[in-house]
């Protein structure tokens, strides 16, 4: 069972030690260490995250997969929402959990019309599952992130 659970700056810890396992395992291949250490580093510190919270009024919430905590994601918007984070962890995915989990932050935002988000684009794996989702790619980005590093994604884009 998948409940997402609203998170607040005390759960802070809790997604800064899941963000690190994911980013880890996953973007290490993608774009190296040295990247993944400088992204976790500025946007997942304690006052990046608060911030997210509360000056960017980010909705983080805590991915629960049969009452344990196993992954986390963010929205903001209204009725075209933009999905800032979703991550699961690499121990439980490939399980469905991903796709219920969308289907409950659907559940959660019904007269949302559209959500968009970036994935990077050596990322298949990412890719195909919001492929399976229904999004589509909307365009190609890349965002400068300070310090030589570049975010080279796609935009995707689903529509209710």
């Amino acid at each position: 069972m998948i409940k997402l659970i609203p998170a607040n700056p005390s759960d802070i810890p809790s997604i800064y030690n899941l963000a690190v396992k994911i980013w880890n395992h996953h973007y290490v291949p993608i774009v190296g260490q040295e990247q993944v250490d400088y992204m976790l580093a500025k946007i997942y510190s304690t006052e990046d995250l608060t911030h997210q919270m509360s000056e960017k009024k980010h909705q983080f919430y805590l991915i629960e997969i049969n009452e344990e905590v196993m992954g986390f994601l963010s929205v903001s918007g209204g009725e075209d929402m933009f999905i800032h984070k979703f991550y699961i962890d690499q121990d439980v995915q490939g399980k469905g959990h991903g796709e219920a989990t969308f289907k409950v932050l659907l559940s959660l935002y019904p007269s949302v019309k559209s959500f968009t988000l970036t994935v990077n684009r050596s990322n298949y794996k990412s890719i195909n599952f919001y492929f399976k989702l229904g999004f589509k790619i909307d365009h190609v980005a890349d965002f400068d992130i300070g310090q030589g590093y570049f975010m080279n994604d796609f935009v995707m884009k689903w529509d209710r």
